[in-house]
């Protein structure tokens, strides 16, 4: 059978068959380059709502990693100074201990080594951290405690003061998942910080030191020590949360990474075989084309 000498009808159709192979190589050849099946959520049809929800949840999960992480790096700190407050009651109490030997000599060592303490107390409590005051409650941006009136005059061993704070009530917390906050902060009032100040203020503001007020003054801050220590084990606990809170959330944020690579990701190998295949179709379709539009009546006739 004679092929037809009319070929626009057979070279248009091959044109458009053509263009459509190499609009197709072009997405394919976007795909090997981003690993992606599109950059336009649109095109991802029935499953978009997924990869937008999975990309909602992954972004909440990080929010969440990155508070705890500050919020960790906080406690730390905190904890690290609460050591410190409790490295202060045992050197006041080792003097007061030295002192009770009733030498003139140990007891005027002690109240100096009060005073000392009582201001290095007041710089622990002052700590900060990204400058923000870690033990003022919500007043992150004010010094926790003043001394400058509370350091002065007469101290009491059985009369809470609690004058030398500048903070507020609230306690620091972070929300850790949707369901989940972490109380994680004390306050320079806590009760344990008090009777460390306490006493120290008592020894520190006294001009002599009697068998009697150094037995009650080591009492207090045996009874400070003990505190000291379980607010040391409330942010150690709260410190553990927080962490298991953050890998529950590094987990999550990781299997809805996972699926929504699914969703969206492409094989490379696949598409670059792929292209491959389209490349040979097209360039036998360039072959094809050229050899029909060389075709006319005069070559025909030849």
């Amino acid at each position: 059978m004679m092929m037809r000498i009319a070929t626009f009808a057979n070279s248009d159709q091959m044109i458009t068959s053509s263009l459509r192979t190499q609009a197709t190589m072009a997405t394919l050849q976007v795909q090997e380059a981003s690993g992606l099946k599109s950059g336009y959520l649109a095109d991802y049809g029935a499953d978009t709502q997924h990869v937008v929800n999975l990309q909602v949840s992954v972004t909440r999960s990080q929010s969440y990693i990155d508070a705890a992480t500050l919020a960790d790096s906080k406690v730390q700190v905190m904890y690290s100074a609460v050591g410190q407050v409790s490295d202060i009651v045992t050197s006041l109490r080792s003097a007061l201990s030295a002192a009770s030997s009733s030498s003139s000599t140990a007891t005027a060592s002690a109240i100096s080594s009060a005073q000392q303490l009582l201001q290095q107390m007041a710089g622990v409590l002052n700590t900060q951290y990204d400058g923000q005051y870690l033990f003022g409650g919500a007043r992150t941006s004010t010094a926790a405690v003043d001394t400058s009136t509370f350091a002065t005059g007469a101290g009491s061993l059985t009369t809470v003061d609690t004058s030398y704070y500048r903070g507020d009530s609230e306690l620091a917390s972070v929300r850790v998942s949707d369901a989940q906050s972490v109380t994680y902060g004390v306050t320079a009032d806590d009760s344990a910080f008090e009777k460390v100040m306490r006493v120290l203020k008592y020894v520190a503001n006294s001009s002599t030191l009697s068998g009697s007020d150094i037995t009650s003054a080591l009492a207090v801050a045996d009874a400070a020590v003990d505190d000291v220590a379980t607010v040391q084990a409330k942010i150690s606990n709260a410190a553990s949360r927080i962490e298991s809170a953050k890998s529950q959330q590094t987990e999550y944020k990781s299997y809805a990474e996972s699926l929504a690579t699914d969703l969206t990701s492409v094989d490379v190998a696949a598409v670059t075989a792929q292209l491959s295949t389209y490349q040979a179709q097209l360039t036998a379709s360039y072959t094809a084309i050229s050899k029909i539009q060389s075709l006319n009546l005069a070559s025909y006739l030849r």
